[in-house]
């Protein structure tokens, strides 16, 4: 008798039976649904994805997904992520998180499991606001930025969710957008086949409290002179014909030249991208390109390969129970002093 083969899945099969909560227009709704179209491409059985998140807009995401999935507290999802994937090894475990859950309360906790290089996907939504409380300043909004809690203008200066994953050791570094079906599609599935940490700032509008802040990037219109789409192996141009421009590199500082149609952009000195440097070195002079000096990067900004903890947590204790045995517990607790309290 042949074995049973499992049913092949399609975007329903993710799509949950809860109400979609989030303001019309939200970047949010996009993301899901990208997200349902790419999940029946990866091949794994829906029992073995878990969805887990913070607190925000971004993190009702796991009511919305048809698969296992945790609601958890303030910043803490990197946390019960690691728990997650360090007790079952085999699940695919996904973090959604936004600019304020994941870079604030939570900065602490998604840098040590960056570093660690845990095998899951973290996507962090980035609209630059905290959009969930009604709109005060985030750890991304810009200088200046004008809200209810900050009416004269945010003195804070911004972090940047990519040079931040960068200076934690990310094995996998990439930026979309929300509004770029193709584009988020394709980052996320270069990111569930990545084997180890995989960071993705997803650029998103809240169209709220922060409308239009990646504008430029958003419109199909703008985004060829606004945006740096970056493929392995292929020069740093944008622009469009008659008006394709460069980055170079001059003693490590980009800059942008003009080129002409007849021009070869390697001649010219374009820096042919490379993702996978070993040194970050050229990852960061990448995040540090803005508007409006130069073109936003997006796609795979950097991608290496480095052992996963939870290989080396296992390794660890097959060893450990190689040498010494499977041990037995209530053998250890009442070994040495004990104290019996009355």
């Amino acid at each position: 008798m042949a074995a049973e083969t499992a049913p092949r899945l399609s975007r329903k099969d993710f799509v949950a039976d809860q109400d979609v909560r989030w303001c019309p227009g939200c970047g949010d709704y996009s993301i899901l649904a990208n997200v349902q179209r790419v999940m029946p491409e990866l091949g794994v059985p829906r029992e073995n994805i878990v969805f887990i998140s913070g607190i925000g807009c971004s993190s009702r995401f796991p009511y919305y997904m048809n698969t296992y999935g945790f609601h958890t507290i303030h910043g803490r999802a990197p946390a019960f992520a690691t728990g997650a994937k360090a007790a079952n090894p085999d699940l695919s475990v996904w973090v959604v998180t936004g600019d304020g859950d994941g870079l604030s309360i939570g900065g602490n906790h998604l840098l040590h499991a960056i570093r660690r290089n845990l095998d899951v996907q973290i996507l962090l939504f980035n609209n630059r606001v905290y959009g969930l409380t009604k709109g005060q300043y985030s750890p991304t909004s810009e200088l200046g930025m004008k809200t209810k809690s900050s009416p004269q203008g945010s003195i804070d200066h911004p972090i940047d969710p990519i040079s931040f994953a960068l200076g934690c050791g990310a094995t996998f570094v990439a930026r979309t957008i929300d509004v770029d079906a193709q584009h988020l599609q394709q980052i996320l599935r270069r990111a569930h086949q990545h084997k180890g940490t995989s960071f993705v700032e997803i650029l998103q509008n809240c169209p709220v409290f922060n409308d239009g802040i990646f504008a430029e990037v958003e419109d199909r219109k703008t985004r060829a002179e606004s945006a740096l789409v970056l493929e392995h192996g292929r020069p740093l141009t944008f622009g469009s014909a008659g008006g394709l421009k460069g980055i170079i590199l001059d003693h490590g500082v980009p800059k942008v030249i003009d080129l002409k149609d007849e021009d070869d952009p390697v001649e010219r000195g374009v820096v042919v991208h490379d993702e996978s440097h070993e040194m970050r070195s050229y990852a960061s002079a990448l995040a540090t390109l803005k508007r409006p000096d130069f073109p936003v990067p997006v796609g795979v900004m950097r991608e290496v390969e480095k052992p996963c903890y939870e290989d080396l947590l296992v390794q660890q204790v097959t060893d450990a129970t190689e040498a010494n045995g499977q041990g037995d517990l209530a053998a250890l607790l009442n070994s040495g002093d004990t104290w019996e309290v009355a």
